[in-house]
């Protein structure tokens, strides 16, 4: 369980350090709307992240009742976890978004809809869906109390610094400058391609046992 936990945590600091639309909404919505909406967007955001897990869990348990292919289709998963830390690693260019321009005028009622805003971006980002799919395949052999010690290290990591990047929403827009993005996203490279390339190490040695 201690590997699981310590692959879980590399995984969540690898989530908590990728730079998209998600984090430029978080930094938005603190700074224009106070402190409570950005942990309303952050919310949103950790329900559909426990959502999409619950969801490529139940995908993979269901392949893996049917087919005896699992542990290729695992290495299948990884090798997009590694293809996109070296898109990260080589080829990802640094942009910064204006990410202070308010989008609507603040209301108490609307709580729920920024709550709901950051659910359905998480959502219905395709890459979002495909990453969890693919760490889910990386672990489908692993025992359930593996499985969930993974998936709630990183969910907790990742929700405790999307919490944190609220409250530090004026100092992380101040120092996202192309360099930094540029070196970021170089350290999310490195970290994807490693941890990919550990969980394929490990699907090998399933696969001998199992042969």
């Amino acid at each position: 369980m201690a590997e699981a936990l310590l692959k879980g945590l590399t995984f969540g600091i690898w989530l908590s350090l990728s730079i998209g639309p998600v984090l430029f909404s978080i930094i938005k919505h603190s700074l224009n709307n106070g402190h409570r909406v950005g942990l309303a967007f952050v919310f949103g955001v950790s329900m559909s992240d426990i959502s999409l897990v619950l969801i490529s869990t139940v995908f993979t348990q269901f392949f893996k009742a049917i087919t005896d292919y699992i542990v290729e289709i695992g290495i299948a998963g990884c090798i997009f976890l590694v293809s996109l830390g070296i898109y990260y690693f080589f080829f990802k260019k640094a942009i910064v978004k204006d990410a202070t321009k308010p989008v609507f005028q603040f209301r108490k009622r609307d709580y729920a809809r920024i709550f709901v805003s950051g659910f359905l971006m998480n959502t219905l980002n395709p890459a979002v869906f495909l990453i969890w799919i693919a760490a889910s395949t990386g672990t489908v052999e692993n025992s359930i109390q593996d499985r969930i010690a993974f998936f709630t290290a990183c969910l907790v990591f990742v929700l405790g610094t999307d919490i944190t990047k609220v409250f530090l929403a004026g100092k992380i827009r101040n120092r996202l400058t192309p360099r930094n993005i540029h070196i970021i996203s170089k350290i999310n490279g490195l970290i994807l391609i490693l941890l990919g390339l550990l969980i394929i190490w490990d699907l090998l040695i399933l696969k001998r046992v199992i042969q």
